[in-house]
């Protein structure tokens, strides 16, 4: 009988050599164990070759180029978990021997080397090579398999992170509003559907990646742009409110920009700017104002009432002591002088009311308001209930002109100013400021400051309706309040208030510029 091969004789290193050419030659995976397998069953005459391997799912499955026969005994069995962690086995079985070898990584078996080796003088040389080639492939598979699993876990994130990008982006797309994003390069990031309809509306493809000036080219290029970098220095949330006349009928919009950060130094990468249709709104506020001044007026002929009340219940008895009076006496030149007074006092209140009611419309002219305010301090300069005051100007010069009725500004100012010295008790210092508003660029704000007596919060509300005031009677009609706040809302102004008890009051002018 021949003696056996061994393993560092020509055949078995020739085996060796090729298989491991075939490691280097570049061949994905399933082609190169493929190969391996097909040069053992050749050059080692092995009739059975396969390679056993454990799937995600923890079941075995066999590769076996050219044959998927299962060996005697398999059919009802899982081969890799009856003996893959048994280490190499030998054994007879038919017309050779069955050899099973682990495959390893960190120790851990993952498969198994499996082929039947004929018996004769090459068997222990066929195990020999087959030992090595275990070996080779371990490292290979192993690698493989890990590829594969990240590759699945990356495939799998992918799909989790695509996924809730698509959710996102319908969130979005289902809004009632318009949403645009920008970046720090004024360039559109995000663009969603409510922007594409409209009379305004563009293309999500023809918006995104461009400048935002481009798309939104019926807006003025600068204000666009100081409204942004504003967000992007301050942080601060902006909200306003336009007017467009793209259509036959006025909508009105509310504009709001938000900033948005995604970089780890806290610095403002995006703006994102929401536009919300508030037509409805305003109408409804629009039809609650009229509810309210139907309301008002019940409240105006109440007024009316009481205020003339008082100088007719004196023109009365004067009227009477005349009818009565039996001698010669001078007495009735001083009940007709009280009457007259009376009679004046009465026509005062009705100029005012209809001041309120019906105010006067004159032809508005291009004014500086620091002039407007200088020419209101020099009519109450000699005022003899504004004589103990001291008045502090805080004037910023330059601000932009507008058009406006000066006469009709001096008279809201000068009811401002008077309100602001009776809280005082003619007594202190009061401060006048003009500037333009921090939060718009559009608007110039005159600002009145007192240190009086304050006003409390639940009669702020108030404090602009007809009538209404908390000064002692006689003190006031409580329409100054009224008639100013109507003359600042029709140069399309408003009027804010701030008070504290013992602090004293802050009413600030919004004057727009355009």
């Amino acid at each position: 009988m021949a003696a056996p091969i061994p393993l560092t004789q020509l055949p078995g290193l020739q085996v060796i050599a090729e298989i491991s050419a075939m490691l280097g030659s570049g061949l994905d995976t399933d082609d190169t164990i493929t190969s391996v397998l097909a040069v053992l069953r050749s050059r080692l005459s092995i009739q059975v070759c396969r390679l056993w391997l454990r799937g995600p799912d923890g079941v075995s499955y066999a590769t076996s180029p050219g044959s998927t026969e299962l060996l005697p005994g398999e059919r009802e069995s899982n081969p890799v978990e009856n003996w893959i962690k048994g280490g190499p086995t030998r054994t007879p079985r038919g017309l050779g021997t069955l050899v099973r070898l682990p495959l390893l990584h960190d120790e851990v078996p993952f498969g198994a080397l499996e082929a039947v080796v004929p018996t004769g003088p090459t068997e222990h040389m066929a195990h020999a090579v087959l030992s090595v080639v275990a070996g080779i492939l371990a490292p290979l598979l192993a690698a493989t398999e890990l590829s594969q699993d990240l590759a699945s876990e990356v495939a799998a994130r992918t799909r989790e992170l695509e996924a809730q990008r698509n959710f996102a982006a319908r969130i979005i797309d289902s809004l009632p509003v318009g949403l645009y994003v920008i970046d720090a390069d004024y360039t559109i990031r995000a663009w969603n559907r409510k922007r594409e309809s409209g009379t305004q509306g563009v293309a999500r493809e023809d918006a995104v990646g461009r400048l935002v000036f481009d798309v939104l080219d019926r807006q003025p290029r600068d204000l666009l742009k100081r409204e942004f970098d504003r967000v992007f220095e301050t942080g601060e949330i902006q909200q306003v409110e336009m007017e467009s006349q793209a259509t036959r009928d006025a909508r009105y919009y509310r504009i709001t920009k938000i900033p948005m950060r995604i970089a780890s130094d806290d610095r403002i990468t995006h703006v994102i700017t929401i536009g919300e249709d508030v037509t409805e709104w305003r109408e409804a506020q629009h039809r609650l104002a009229q509810t309210e001044k139907l309301a008002a007026i019940g409240q105006l002929a109440a007024g009316v009432m009481h205020e003339i009340n008082n100088p007719l219940a004196t023109i009365l008895a004067c009227a009477e002591a005349l009818k009565l009076r039996d001698d010669g006496s001078s007495r009735g030149d001083e009940y007709l002088e009280i009457i007259d007074k009376e009679v004046q006092r009465c026509r005062r209140i009705i100029d005012r009311l209809l001041d309120f009611s019906r105010p006067r419309t004159a032809e508005k002219r291009v004014v500086d308001i620091n002039d407007v305010i200088e020419q209101t301090l020099f009519l109450l300069k000699h005022h003899e209930r504004f004589k103990r005051m001291v008045v502090n100007r805080e004037f910023t010069e330059g601000l932009p002109t507008f058009p406006a009725d000066p006469e009709r500004l001096i008279q809201s100012f000068m009811a401002l100013l008077l309100n602001a010295m009776d809280a005082m008790n003619q007594r202190g210092s009061l401060t006048v400021r003009s500037r333009m508003n921090p939060e718009r660029h559009d608007e110039i704000v005159v600002e009145f400051i007192d240190r009086g007596v304050g006003i409390k919060k639940e009669e702020i509300s108030k404090i602009f309706e007809p009538f209404f005031t908390t000064k002692p009677q006689g003190r006031g009609t409580g329409l100054g309040l009224s008639i100013c706040y109507g003359i600042i809302a029709d140069h399309r102004g408003r009027i804010e208030v701030e008070s504290q008890i013992g602090v004293g009051s802050t009413f600030r002018v919004f004057l727009p510029i355009a």
